[in-house]
């Protein structure tokens, strides 16, 4: 991985600590399932949903990724985003991903295909809005976890899905246009990332 990104990851892992215990539960039932997939050599695929599939949803995609490929266990686990309506991966979240150490390729467009790459040694995270059962989502069998509330009350019923949690962020969206943006930014990032890194960690080895 590049340098840069293994030294935000150092900082993510000692934040650890300061992870809820109700949330610690959350996340470590998110393990347990994709253990459970894993122990029967079945692929575990995840999709992200947020409401707009812009910030929340793409950071959490990128980040799980990166996470298990970190602690060796992403051979059958894929990750995905998506929203209950289309936009796009909003620039301000784009430019937070690129602060924490990633390599991002923009095509352009209205609503660009970003290629985000955490090595030069794997292929890229493709990330663009989608709705989440929009391909290439996988369309059955797969963990629903919901990283903002109001997709999560708003969407009672993902079709596909044999696994729901919730694990929702606040929205770094309220501080666009202020003085606050770019610090926002920046903690929600490292936030998922920390949440992203202790799951994958949980997947990896439940007993620490």
């Amino acid at each position: 991985m590049y340098l840069s990104l293994l030294k935000y990851i150092e900082e993510a892992q000692k934040d650890f600590v300061s992870i809820p215990e109700d949330r610690k539960n959350e996340l470590q039932r998110l393990a347990g399932y994709i253990r459970s997939r894993l122990e029967t050599n079945s692929p575990a695929n995840l999709i992200f949903i947020c409401t707009h599939n812009s910030r929340r949803s793409h950071l959490s995609h990128i980040w799980a990724a990166t996470a298990a490929s970190f602690y060796e266990v992403a051979d059958n686990i894929f990750t995905f985003s998506g929203g209950t309506e289309t936009t796009a991966f909003n620039p301000r979240a784009v430019a937070a991903v690129e602060r924490a150490g990633f390599q991002v390729e923009n095509p352009g467009g209205d609503n660009p295909h970003y290629l985000i790459r955490f090595s030069e040694k794997y292929p890229p995270i493709e990330c663009f809005s989608k709705k989440y059962d929009d391909s290439p989502n996988p369309q059955e069998n797969f963990a629903a976890v919901m990283t903002c509330s109001h997709a999560d009350e708003n969407c009672p019923f993902i079709p596909g899905a044999e696994f729901r949690q919730s694990v929702a962020y606040d929205d770094p969206k309220e501080a666009d246009g202020t003085d606050e943006e770019t610090a926002l930014y920046d903690e929600r990032c490292l936030q998922i990332a920390t949440e992203m890194f202790y799951l994958m960690l949980h997947v990896k080895n439940p007993q620490i």
